[in-house]
């Protein structure tokens, strides 16, 4: 679910289904909530909302599996640009996650509130492009770095081509933060635009000022 670009199983990733939260939510984590995108018109809530300590919702623990799937050309770029989930101050952290789905792909979104101000370094000039081993499909992943209007404190948006199997997907993803809160989002489709990215990433900032 969070991995971002450079960073996905290799298959094109679909919402897992609609579930009550994982573990109790405390009021850090209900807070998050709010932050939320609302449904994007033509979709429908495909999972969540989850809340609860980030490294134990049901969705993470599912990215983490299939990343461990997948065997990278590059292993080193298998957690590049996102948070990293194997710090306990990060996987204990309060967090709000929803995911959106529809015939055209699926919007992911994940809400941390950190103990401190903390943000994934820039992808590496390695993880740009390399190939991928899921299930005995090879898939080739390619990303670009986007020149998305600066959000928050700190932000950055890749897109990323992920071509090899039945169908080839784009992946667009987003980070934004705004003190020690970390808004993380995932767009997946055939074709997914810059501009459409931009605009939801200016509504989930939009919101997250509101939590932050």
């Amino acid at each position: 679910m969070l991995a971002l670009a450079g960073c996905s199983s290799g298959e094109e990733p679909q919402a897992p289904a609609a579930s009550a939260s994982a573990s109790s939510p405390s009021a850090a984590s209900a807070k998050l909530r709010a932050a939320l995108l609302p449904v994007p018109d033509g979709m429908h809530v495909a999972y969540g909302p989850e809340l609860g300590a980030f490294g134990k919702l049901k969705s993470t623990q599912q990215g983490i599996a299939a990343l461990r799937q997948a065997k990278l050309q590059r292993p080193e770029c298998a957690g590049a640009a996102q948070l990293d989930i194997e710090q306990p101050d990060i996987a204990g952290a309060p967090a709000a996650v929803i995911a959106f789905a529809a015939e055209r792909g699926s919007i992911t979104q994940a809400v941390v509130s950190l103990p401190s101000e903390s943000f994934p370094k820039p992808l590496p000039r390695q993880c740009a492009s390399y190939t991928a081993d899921v299930g005995g499909t090879q898939v080739t992943y390619k990303t670009r770095t986007l020149k998305m209007p600066p959000k928050g404190d700190e932000s950055r948006a890749y897109l990323t081509s992920a071509a090899g199997g039945e169908k080839d997907a784009q992946i667009g993803s987003v980070m934004i933060r705004r003190g020690t809160v970390v808004m993380s989002m995932l767009v997946v489709g055939q074709k997914v635009k810059a501009q459409g990215l931009y605009e939801l990433a200016r509504l989930a900032d939009k919101n997250l000022e509101q939590v932050a």
